[in-house]
């Protein structure tokens, strides 16, 4: 789909790129997001892009960090809900949302981390470490207390959720809301073991 071609401040323009990057890499690997289709989607040449970004690289991380930033902006806790089992839940069902509306975006991010490019793997540990801190802030309220051994349980757990969830892409053999409660059992049950065996 290409977009009429329409006079947009700089800012506007880099906002309108950006969001094209994002449309695509729904549906696409982040690298098969070409300059040449983002210009004709937007109704621009291609040298304009160059104008906004320094390089096809340069785009694709501004794609990749604008997919982080929304899934965590969805994805917040919901303070309100008091409960912290029912925050879990809610981020989760927001989290597996988020995975159903963007696919291949969301596959682009977790696996940032493998990326040959230090940027995107950058942008994919942060994303990584906000998602582990913000489990460890509300955890002691269910009675999982900080520590070196809960530190690596929760990094694990997130490990879980984000190779569950690229399966379960490819596969749904199970519903939205069962994947949401497996989520939301886990975290407890596994941060009550890891407690159990450092205390032994």
């Amino acid at each position: 789909m290409t977009t009429a071609r329409t006079r947009l401040s700089p800012a506007a323009r880099r906002r309108q790129l950006i969001d094209l990057g994002v449309q695509m890499a729904r549906d696409r690997p982040l690298e098969s997001v070409t300059m040449e289709a983002v210009a004709e989607a937007a109704g621009v040449s291609k040298a304009l892009i160059f104008h906004y970004f320094e390089s096809k690289a340069d785009f694709h991380l501004s794609v990749i960090t604008e997919q982080a930033e929304e899934m965590l902006a969805r994805t917040e806790p919901q303070a309100e809900l008091g409960d912290p089992i029912a925050m879990l839940q809610a981020s989760m069902t927001a989290y597996v949302d988020y995975v159903a509306d963007n696919g291949r975006g969301f596959v682009g991010v977790i696996r940032g981390a493998a990326s040959a490019d230090d940027a995107i793997r950058a942008v994919a540990d942060r994303t990584r470490a906000a998602m582990t801190e913000r489990i460890l802030t509300h955890a002691p309220a269910i009675g999982i207390e900080r520590s070196p051994a809960i530190e690596l349980s929760v990094a694990g757990w997130i490990a879980f959720v984000e190779e569950t969830l690229v399966r379960w892409l490819d596969d749904p053999v199970i519903t939205r809301e069962q994947l949401v409660q497996i989520f939301v059992a886990a975290l407890p049950t596994l941060a009550g073991l890891v407690g159990n065996v450092t205390q032994t």
